[in-house]
């Protein structure tokens, strides 16, 4: 995670948070109270809808007596709101410390989000972006420049269990100075396709062996 993270507290002018994000390059801004507790993120796609909806035209009155209310008084205070309270995103997206890099990203993808924020006890420690995942995943080794075989193995299963087409009863993985060696049986050639790109993904997996044998038919009608 990015430790050293800019903040703003709610009363932040809309201008001066768009000159923040420009100036630092920045995509995001966390928004915190007087007790560091997290209120929400302003982020670019937040200050580009507030700069759309100056251009809205007014709801004629006939469209009015359709609309909702609720959703249509909310839209209205983001996108003509002058403080950060008023324009932030306020579903924040948070994790712990201690939650897995591999966790973080399957939360990005699974919700279409680009960044989650880390707090503990509600106060902001940090925050994880697309960007921190990449710098994690061409990261250097351990130290010693090598991933232990048990430890890549550990990794592919827990992959593997991960997945629906992939068969940890009848797939069997071995690791030898990197190489992932997979023995036992498969289902079809896309499951061999799949659990080579899968084991590629693995940190520290030099390359990859398949040794498996085409499911017998007895074992695919007890299975």
């Amino acid at each position: 995670m990015t430790a050293d993270v800019v903040t703003v507290p709610p009363e932040t002018p809309v201008m001066a948070m768009a000159r923040l994000l420009a100036d630092r390059g920045i995509s995001a801004v966390p928004v915190v109270d007087a007790q560091g507790q997290v209120l929400g993120v302003v982020t670019e796609a937040d200050l580009i809808r507030r700069l759309a909806g100056e251009a809205d035209k007014p709801t004629g009155w006939f469209a009015s007596l359709f609309g909702n209310q609720e959703r249509d008084a909310e839209r209205y205070a983001r996108t003509h709101g002058v403080t950060a309270r008023d324009v932030m995103t306020a579903e924040v997206v948070a994790v712990d410390p201690d939650t897995l890099a591999s966790q973080v990203a399957h939360m990005m993808e699974d919700r279409g989000i680009r960044r989650v924020v880390v707090t503990q006890d509600g106060k902001l420690k940090g925050l994880v972006s697309r960007a921190d995942l990449l710098r994690a995943l061409v990261g250097p080794p351990p130290e010693g420049g090598e991933f232990p075989d048990e430890r890549i193995r550990r990794a592919v299963m827990a992959a593997m269990k991960k997945e629906p087409w992939a068969d940890t009863f009848y797939t069997l993985v071995e690791v030898n100075n990197g190489i992932v060696e997979f023995h036992g049986f498969s289902r079809s050639a896309a499951v061999q396709r799949g659990l080579r790109v899968l084991a590629e993904n693995v940190p520290g997996v030099k390359g990859v062996v398949d040794n498996t044998q085409p499911m017998p038919a007895y074992l695919f009608a007890s299975s």
